[in-house]
């Protein structure tokens, strides 16, 4: 049996540099499995970890804090010809005219002219749920800046990422119902993109409370009260040992 975890790479909102930016990866028996977002100050934590680049990434939404990497991952791809086309870019199907027009359309992307920015990567839009590796994770829609434009992952039984949101709680009624861990973003205080601590505990039921761990807040201070309150906080380059996923895998052909 597989050992699951999840390596946090950074946890600080867009202006928390020194706490790195929201990106993590789940990880397999120690490897680099999927990764979720790419912010630049993520991307170099993950590098700095593994020596490289990941293989796979699922994308949240395409606000800067959590897409601004995309530019070095382009062209660590491209000019390998072992991993050109071959990241796999697992994005909900809304966003991704986001992300094109955010990180994609920039004008002739190589000065010498001949690539496309898609030409690095294998963009693969999804749903509901989407299979990478055998495994199916689910996708749904949170509450973030503007409708239809972030989403969270949940690896069954295993992990729920909500992504930037305000409080979900009918939604992760729904999603973080099988006893996952549940990473939520969570400040000192709220604002009409995001969850504030008086908000999660308006919002949330204690059970559910427990099985959280916040990131996504503003400084190191803030995440000391937050911890001075009762909660799991996540650090910088923290590994949180996950359960077992229980979702359906692919049968071996």
């Amino acid at each position: 049996m597989a050992a699951w975890s999840l390596r946090l790479h950074g946890v600080g909102n867009a202006s928390a540099v020194a706490l790195g930016s929201p990106m993590a990866t789940l990880e397999r028996d120690g490897r680099p499995w999927l990764t979720i977002d790419c912010g630049a100050e993520g991307l170099t934590a993950f590098e700095q970890q593994y020596g490289g680049h990941p293989d796979a990434v699922f994308v949240t939404h395409v606000h800067l804090d959590h897409v601004a990497g995309f530019e070095r991952l382009f062209v660590s791809a491209y000019f390998d010809p072992a991993r050109r086309g071959r990241i796999r870019l697992y994005v909900p199907a809304p966003v991704v005219p986001l992300l094109h027009r955010r990180i994609g359309d920039y004008p002739n992307v190589l000065a010498e002219g001949g690539a496309n920015f898609w030409d690095a990567f294998q963009l693969v839009p999804v749903g509901d749920a989407f299979w990478h590796d055998g495994v199916r994770l689910e996708v749904f829609p949170v509450r973030h800046h503007w409708p239809d434009t972030a989403f969270g992952l949940r690896l069954q039984g295993s992990l729920v990422w909500s992504g930037d949101t305000r409080p979900i709680p009918e939604t992760l009624a729904r999603y973080a119902d099988a006893g996952e861990l549940v990473a939520h973003d969570c400040g000192l205080h709220g604002n009409p993109s995001h969850t504030g601590i008086d908000d999660l505990e308006r919002e949330y039921p204690a059970e559910l409370r427990q099985r959280m761990v916040l990131y996504h807040y503003a400084s190191a201070a803030d995440g000391e009260a937050l911890a001075a309150r009762g909660y799991a906080v996540g650090r910088p380059g923290q590994v949180l040992a996950l359960a077992d996923p229980t979702a359906p895998v692919a049968l071996a052909s």
